[in-house]
């Protein structure tokens, strides 16, 4: 027997475009406030006069909170939000894509949100809050995790909360830093989360890539080498995926690298190593922390990466790497399964 939602969408599916429209609307005030009119059109992409009638509905159901400040989402539109959630789910068929998602990479478990975090920041935000619900799920007292850096972790960080009472956690950069803005590298990103989850960190400011002989010289530093031994033993790794040649460029990396990356198709990167389309290993940088074959002994591993541009590097990645749970968005998803 067809479900009510299929049957809605089949008898009144401008109904389920409005309610979908609205409640995207509703949950873009929620990550973003307090946000104004404006902002808000901005950020969804719509004229003001649109943005404005929908958020003059939401007000007078006293879902919207209007001040000087800015709009927030009142306790009635958190808790419409909350409940509507899994509603919404199947609705955007997302249930059905996360299935589909499994089948085509092989992997345990796929969570996807709503919307292209390449255009939308607070769809990075979203995923990261999936993240923090499942390490909440998943961590005990004592637990070490380990995080590497970029800006979707930087997003995790954001959006970290305590991850229940009396668990005391660790937090270890799974790798070095590449010389980019302090917020996005693993060290600033640890230090960020132990903050908000109240547990305690370690940091680990050393450069990478690196030479043969300034590796073997750094990981012989008792400060590092007692913290490359803690990520040895990390419970939980969260990492994300880079487009190969863009984390190439970050890393000021030869032309002639460059050069060797794009002949060979270099795809994705992840842990120093760059994949081409079929998951081969064409190129590993030297670096310190984390390496590929490490996963294996990891009990938890989590990937969290999407928009529409890191599809390809996705499928790339997950054609080698392991990994437990794969945390991505809609737009990656039916990307994914174009590719």
């Amino acid at each position: 027997m067809r479900t009510l939602t299929e049957l809605q969408k089949k008898l009144i599916p401008d109904l389920l475009d409005v309610m979908k429209h609205r409640y995207s609307i509703l949950q873009s005030v929620h990550n973003l406030e307090p946000i104004g009119r404006r902002g808000l059109a901005e950020r969804v992409h719509l004229t003001e006069r649109a943005v404005r009638s929908e958020v003059d509905f939401l007000h007078e159901q006293g879902l919207i909170e209007v001040t000087s400040k800015g709009m927030y989402v009142s306790k009635e539109g958190t808790l419409v939000l909350e409940e509507m959630a899994g509603f919404m789910r199947e609705i955007m068929g997302l249930n059905v894509l996360e299935q589909r998602i499994r089948e085509k990479l092989n992997i345990d478990d796929v969570i996807i949100v709503p919307g292209n975090s390449d255009e939308y920041e607070w769809v990075k935000q979203e995923m990261g809050k999936v993240c923090i619900s499942h390490l909440k799920k998943i961590v005990k007292n004592h637990s070490i995790i380990a995080v590497t850096g970029g800006t979707t972790m930087s997003a995790v960080a954001d959006v970290m909360t305590p991850l229940g009472n009396n668990i005391d956690v660790l937090f270890l950069p799974a790798r070095g830093g590449i010389g980019e803005k302090v917020e996005n590298q693993a060290s600033g990103i640890v230090a960020e989360m132990a903050e908000k989850a109240r547990g305690d960190y370690r940091l680990l400011y050393v450069p990478d890539p690196l030479s043969e002989v300034a590796y073997q010289t750094l990981i012989n530093e008792p400060s590092i080498k007692n913290v490359l031994d803690q990520i040895k033993t990390a419970d939980v790794v969260i990492h994300g995926i880079g487009d190969a040649l863009t984390m190439a460029k970050r890393r000021k990396t030869s032309n002639e690298t460059l050069r060797e990356l794009a002949v060979k198709k270099a795809a994705s990167e992840a842990f120093g190593y760059y994949f081409d389309q079929e998951g081969n290993i064409v190129h590993k940088v030297r670096t310190v922390g984390i390496q590929l074959e490490d996963l294996s002994a990891i009990g938890n591993v989590i990937t969290v990466a999407g928009g529409k541009s890191k599809a390809e590097a996705i499928i790339s990645y997950f054609k080698q790497g392991r990994s437990n749970l794969l945390i991505t968005d809609e737009a990656a998803a039916i990307q994914v399964l174009r590719g």
